[in-house]
């Protein structure tokens, strides 16, 4: 008698639960109809008690292999533990969801992506299928996802040699990284491996500190701003539609955590933030720290969400490499019909990037309803993708290039689309299957050549991306 397989499908409470509840319903269905025997609860779990009671419940009926439903994103706290905790196989199914320009209602893929990364540094594998439980093809792809071993990740391949001008650049670039310093604004959240960073390691990397800001301190700067300096930011944002309707004491809370995050980063003498933007500037302090990072990469002052050490570094590689602000990005969707894949992130875009013909609007936080965000779809044009990664615990560069395209804002929040390279099959592979971060910098213009030339003079192999 064939065992059945254990599936636990897992979830975060601030995001569409509803939307989930039928996605995870509509997936169980397709396993029914597929002939695939499961064992667990058929419900969202969406704390590590919930999914540990659910695992045990799965071994104990002795499953084959292990099912895990990405519904929405999560942190990658359970799915790590779960594989270390069990022999079998694993494999994770993720969902895409309507570009219809409201809230981000899964983020399955960017979980997906999270989870991949991690159970790489914990040396763990997992098989992966990324389809809506209605696709065509859904009775192939679930076979590929159960039966099969793990796919080995591409091989990483060496560029062609930069020219010497590319040369020349990178090299006074990387020079100018020695002796500064990284601010990090509180921790990287729990779960989040791919915001993991060793001092030493990136010390020697790029000649770089970090050092350590509590968010404390920031909260406590931040409540006694100087009004005047508070009204001036305020004058920075004033032309962003719909400002008047958000919550004013959020918004004037907002303003002041700008003031506090630069007033503190120019005293520690920070050239960059990697900051830990939630939940405690929503749940403690009472706004969004998107608006105040949108304007710090604005003014070239390159700040990662997270608490994202190594993307901060990128973003400021990047940014001096191109004379213009960088932006750290999550990739939330790939869509092999349209060969199109959209970077998003809550609202922390420079406003450089935004689409000339779009009027950028004030915006809460999809998920907490707190201000401010700066809202609007990125401008047309050649764009640059990059992350220093340590996936699989071995530290390289990542490169691609891509177009974005003028379409209608996928999400709430800032995002483009974009066709990359290579395409988005190969995109998606180069992401997943080398189990990269979550978060790559993004910046315009074509600066590969010069990212590649950055790389060897920090004695690092590229990993193409697309």
């Amino acid at each position: 008698m064939t065992k059945p397989f254990g599936v636990l499908a897992l979830a975060r409470p601030t995001f569409d639960v509803p939307f989930a509840e039928t996605l995870a319903a509509q997936a169980f269905a397709a396993l029914d109809k597929a002939g695939v025997a499961t064992v667990g609860p058929r419900t969202l779990l969406f704390d590590a008690a919930a999914a540990t009671a659910a695992h045990a419940e799965v071994r104990k009926a002795g499953a084959e292999k292990l099912l895990l439903l990405q519904v929405t994103f999560t942190d990658a706290t359970m799915t790590v533990e779960v594989a270390k905790s069990t022999r079998a196989p694993l494999a994770i199914w993720a969902f895409p969801e309507p570009r219809a320009g409201g809230r981000l209602r899964l983020n399955s893929f960017c979980g997906l992506n999270l989870a991949l990364h991690a159970l790489g540094r914990a040396e763990k594998q997992a098989t992966y299928l990324y389809s809506a439980p209605d696709a065509p093809d859904m009775a192939a792809g679930l076979a590929a996802l159960l039966d099969q071993a793990p796919r080995p990740a591409p091989a990483s391949r060496r560029a062609g040699a930069p020219t010497p001008a590319d040369v020349a650049k990178a090299t006074a670039v990387c020079a100018t990284f020695k002796g500064t310093s990284i601010g990090l604004v509180g921790e990287h959240p729990a779960g989040f491996d791919t915001c993991r960073f060793d001092d030493d390691a990136i010390g020697d990397l790029a000649g770089v500190t970090v050092k350590r800001i509590a968010l404390a301190d920031v909260f406590a700067r931040a409540k006694v701003a100087n009004s005047a300096d508070v009204a001036r930011h305020r004058t920075s944002v004033a032309d962003l539609a719909g400002i008047a309707e958000v919550d004013q004491p959020q918004l004037e809370r907002s303003l002041r955590v700008y003031d506090a995050l630069d007033a503190t980063r120019r005293d520690a003498q920070c050239g960059s933030l990697a900051v830990r933007c939630w939940p405690e500037l929503f749940t403690d302090y009472g706004c969004a720290a998107c608006g105040p990072m949108g304007l710090l990469n604005g003014a070239k002052v390159p700040a990662a969400c997270e608490a994202d050490v190594y993307g901060a570094l990128t973003q400021r590689l990047l940014q001096d490499l191109a004379g213009e602000p960088a932006w750290l990005v999550d990739i939330v969707d790939m869509d092999a019909k349209s060969d199109t894949g959209v970077l998003w992130h809550c609202g922390s875009a420079p406003r450089s990037m935004c689409d000339p013909d779009y009027t950028a609007e004030a915006q809460i936080h999809s998920n907490r309803k707190m201000p401010l965000l700066a809202q609007f779809p990125l401008k047309p044009g050649r764009i640059t993708l990059a992350r220093i990664t340590q996936a699989h615990n071995k530290t390289r560069m990542i490169v691609g290039g891509g177009e974005v395209i003028r379409a209608p804002l996928s999400f709430t929040g800032t995002s483009g689309v974009v066709r990359f390279d290579n395409g988005t099959e190969m995109a998606m592979r180069g992401l997943l299957d080398h189990a990269l971060e979550h978060h790559l910098a993004i910046v315009y213009g074509d600066h590969r050549a010069a990212v590649r030339a950055a790389a060897a003079q920090w004695g690092l192999d590229v990993v193409e991306l697309s």
